[in-house]
């Protein structure tokens, strides 16, 4: 059940930039749903001011939302799990819970990566190619091994970067992981593609990638449609958005932070409904 309508908590989203979010467009919907009397605002920290800020948050705060760049850094400030620790990096932090007794970390970005695929109807694959090396790369790449993926092509700007994403892949989670320029436009035929870098950054490539797959995953959510998502759509392949993942996983966070349980359906159609209001969608 989730904490009493008369407790006001105070919870929020982190990163630098965090102007843009539809985080706490997401999560005034879940306690409006839920009848909690809480409060979720955006909160623009750069690296540097993150220690300070996290620090001194008192009683009257339940969790944070974590996005880039503090997903590494983060993992500091609670207990991290199994999966935290298998992907090194975190995206929530929740405190004052008195169910877990102390803070804790948690990635829910895998968890939101298999809801989303789940509600377009993939819930299995055997192959797949991700563009980026990054912390959301790394989860994409926990979920579609969750999923039954066996090989897995990375496309990075830095092939170099990669190195860790590789290591991941192939030696614990035991895929067959090979790793190409993304500039060189080597695509393998696969059954998904999953993009993890903004929007501008495939644009050029759009053709190849999207057509290399069956069904496209693109992270972003604006502007929107992107390159990669028009192409993939005229194509008539499925097509999985960046707004699709934070519903996904916020549904995991609203129950870490609240004790509740809210539908993607209904977080889905508040970011839609915030995009509408500032004229994005």
């Amino acid at each position: 059940m989730p904490d009493s309508q008369d407790s006001a908590f105070q919870c929020g989203v982190i990163g630098h930039p965090a102007g843009h979010s539809l985080s706490p467009a997401l999560h005034r919907a879940a306690y409006r749903e839920l009848g909690l009397n809480w409060t979720y605002d955006a909160h623009d920290l750069a690296p540097e001011e993150l220690d300070h800020f996290v620090g001194h948050l008192d009683g009257s705060w339940r969790g944070l939302s974590v996005t880039m760049p503090h997903k590494e850094a983060i993992r500091g400030w609670g207990e991290a799990n199994e999966l935290v620790e298998l992907t090194g990096v975190a995206n929530t932090l929740v405190l004052n819970n008195p169910e877990l007794g102390r803070p804790v970390v948690r990635n829910t970005d895998v968890g939101g990566f298999l809801t989303a695929f789940a509600a377009a109807g993939i819930e299995s694959a055997d192959s797949a190619t991700v563009v980026g090396a990054g912390a959301t790369a790394r989860s994409a790449v926990v979920a579609l091994r969750e999923m039954g993926v066996e090989r897995v092509l990375v496309l990075a700007r830095s092939p170099q970067r990669a190195s860790g994403l590789k290591d991941l892949a192939s030696n614990r989670l035991g895929m067959v992981c090979g790793v190409r320029p993304l500039e060189s436009g080597q695509v393998l035929p696969a059954d998904l593609l999953v993009s993890t870098v903004p929007s501008k950054g495939v644009t050029e490539l759009a053709e190849p990638l999207a057509t290399s797959a069956q069904a496209v995953f693109d992270v972003s959510y604006h502007p929107w449609p992107t390159a990669l998502a028009r192409v993939a759509a005229e194509g008539g392949r499925p097509v999985i958005t960046g707004l699709d993942l934070l519903a996904g996983q916020a549904v995991e966070q609203v129950r870490l932070m609240t004790g509740g349980e809210v539908d993607f359906e209904l977080l889905r159609s508040a970011g839609q409904e915030e995009l509408r209001r500032r004229g994005d969608l």
